[in-house]
């Protein structure tokens, strides 16, 4: 449950930190929010490609701690947030809260980019328009790919701090791991957006995750819900299938 008054949440001591249950909990709370992250990994790498090569880094970088600033912030905000998931209004016997609408416009909103992204690969659009004077690449603007990162990472940071309230009762153990997550993640995002950018397959096979995923915040919206472990298994056993094909591709005589 949601505490409602801030004072209520435990203090940090010397004594907390030695109890076992706590560092379990900060493990565990680490890897889900990892995990949970992943499909924000992936939209930030895609629609970081889409910039020069000397502004992806940044982008990323800007990205992820947008997220975790986003995160943070509405884990200090426990009261705002317990209002959130309230009934706003109803739609005959169907309670709208402020969640189900976040929900169903993130997830529409990355259905929508999702697709449109989908097109471009498959009709040979590299994600950059054409300078009309030079004939060269230009890429997408910094400002609107960091203000389309920023958008998802709210809906995403939602459903990440709700799990996070859920597995615990105290703030700091939560900001932590959620620090920790995104340490993990800005590591490993570089990598990440180096090897989708390398293989055509696998950005149209993340971007069909990005569909899933936007399917599933809109199902969540309407209160549909959707086991986050079928959505997942679908995902690793996808790409599993995919890193399979890569390596019999290299295999194969040129």
């Amino acid at each position: 449950m949601i505490r409602p008054q801030f004072a209520d949440l435990p203090v940090l001591s010397m004594h907390a930190l030695l109890e076992p249950e706590l560092w379990a909990a900060l493990l565990t709370l680490t890897a889900l929010e990892i995990v949970l992250g992943i499909d924000n990994i992936i939209f930030l790498s895609i629609m970081a490609n889409k910039l020069p090569e000397h502004q992806r880094a940044r982008a990323r970088t800007i990205g992820l701690a947008g997220a975790c600033g986003t995160r943070v912030l509405l884990l200090l905000s426990l009261a705002w947030l317990a209002r959130l998931i309230e009934p706003l209004f109803h739609i005959g016997d169907w309670p709208v809260s402020g969640r189900d609408l976040i929900l169903l416009g993130g997830g529409l909103f990355l259905l929508a980019k999702s697709s449109l992204e989908i097109h471009e690969s498959v009709e040979g659009g590299d994600g950059h328009e054409k300078s009309a004077s030079t004939g060269k690449a230009v890429g997408s603007g910094f400002a609107s790919v960091i203000v389309q990162i920023m958008i998802l990472d709210i809906v995403f940071s939602l459903d990440s701090v709700i799990t996070a309230i859920g597995m615990t009762d105290r703030v700091y153990v939560m900001i932590t791991a959620i620090i920790l997550a995104i340490a993990v993640m800005m590591f490993f995002s570089g990598p990440i957006a180096r090897f989708v950018e390398k293989h055509p397959t696998i950005k149209v096979l993340a971007l069909s995750f990005l569909v899933l995923i936007g399917m599933a915040l809109v199902g969540e919206g309407l209160h549909f819900h959707v086991p986050k472990g079928y959505i997942y298994f679908a995902m690793a056993f996808s790409t599993l299938v995919e890193l399979i094909n890569i390596r019999m591709r290299k295999r194969q005589p040129v």
